[in-house]
């Protein structure tokens, strides 16, 4: 089959536009064999999505396109460089923690939407997002483009979302060693943490003149505190209502802890302006983190964003750095 250039029109006036537009720019054919961007056939297999879902996808997809922050943190890691992803949460660009990796990957959506043309002008072969993103409503549309996989519900572990970001790229066997090197650090840190031993930590984003509470529940910050064996403010604890939690500054002293993990959603400079903002702010100082000199800047878009094994690998460093010196 030629391929055909899909129209502007035919790719955003409604979902069935969108697939036979799709159709025509994939080249793909039945019976388990996709074109792949050389023109040559690769395979493919079933995965089953954390909708339930089954989807048929490439053997070894060529041109992915990542749709949220954990997919694309996860591609990264396993060596894939997606065609297309989303910006990081506040950013013009993908989180500042993967821009090096990230290089030439072009930003094709938000945490909000995604352009749909722009999806289809990547040609993929794969399309990857899960729940941490409003385009999951959108999946319909997108597997008119291109095979479609939900990789985890909202608020899913983090190390369970990699494993099926890999298994959907046919990668699990590399993941799996991730998975165990960070394990080995995890333990390696918690070994040096002496004093620090279930110290309380807490993690702020500073937005707006004001705190907000991130890094709850199995996420790759808490659950990485909790398996060093650090424990959380009162009221950072369980799971998490939303990405964040806006905190008001008459109740700063519920952000307080041994420890004080801030930043924003850029990186560490964007994190150090906005800490000596935070020193001007009535009552700031009283913190016991500030007055022992324990408030650590980190690089905010890995802290502060959803995020796989890269931002964990962040976390882990930061934390090391500062508690298991």
């Amino acid at each position: 089959m030629s391929c055909a250039r899909t129209s502007r029109r035919a790719v955003l006036s409604s979902a069935a536009a969108v697939a036979t537009g799709a159709l025509l720019l994939s080249g793909c054919g039945a019976g388990g064999k996709d074109a792949g961007a050389d023109g040559t056939t690769t395979g493919t297999r079933a995965v089953t999505d954390a909708t339930g879902r089954e989807v048929d996808v490439p053997t070894a997809p060529a041109k992915v396109v990542t749709l949220s922050e954990p997919t694309l943190d996860a591609a990264l890691a396993l060596g894939v460089s997606p065609v297309g992803a989303t910006a990081g949460r506040g950013q013009q660009g993908v989180s500042t923690y993967l821009a090096d990796r990230a290089g030439t990957t072009q930003v094709v959506a938000t945490v909000a939407e995604a352009d749909l043309e722009k999806v289809a002008a990547l040609r993929p072969d794969l399309i990857l997002l899960d729940g941490t993103t409003a385009v999951k409503s959108e999946v319909a549309k997108l597997q008119a483009i291109a095979p479609t996989v939900v990789t985890a519900k909202l608020n899913e572990d983090w190390k369970k979302a990699f494993t099926a970001t890999a298994d959907a790229l046919n990668k699990r066997a590399e993941a799996e060693r991730i998975l165990t090197g960070f394990e080995t650090d995890v333990a390696a840190a918690k070994a040096k943490l002496g004093t620090n031993a279930g110290a309380v930590v807490s993690v702020v984003r500073w937005q707006n003149g004001a705190p907000s509470v991130v890094g709850k529940g199995v996420g790759h910050v808490g659950s990485t505190l909790t398996s060093l064996g650090l424990t959380r403010p009162a009221d950072q604890q369980g799971a998490s209502a939303g990405h964040s939690e806006p905190v008001s500054l008459e109740k700063l002293s519920t952000v307080d802890g041994d420890w004080l993990f801030f930043g924003t959603l850029g990186d560490r400079a964007d994190g150090a302006k906005a800490y000596a903002e935070a020193k001007k702010v009535p009552n700031f100082g009283r913190l016991k983190a500030e007055r022992a000199g324990h408030v650590v800047v980190v690089q905010g878009s890995a802290w502060n964003s959803a995020g796989g094994p890269l931002a964990a690998a962040v976390v882990l460093a930061d934390l090391t750095e500062a508690l298991a010196p």
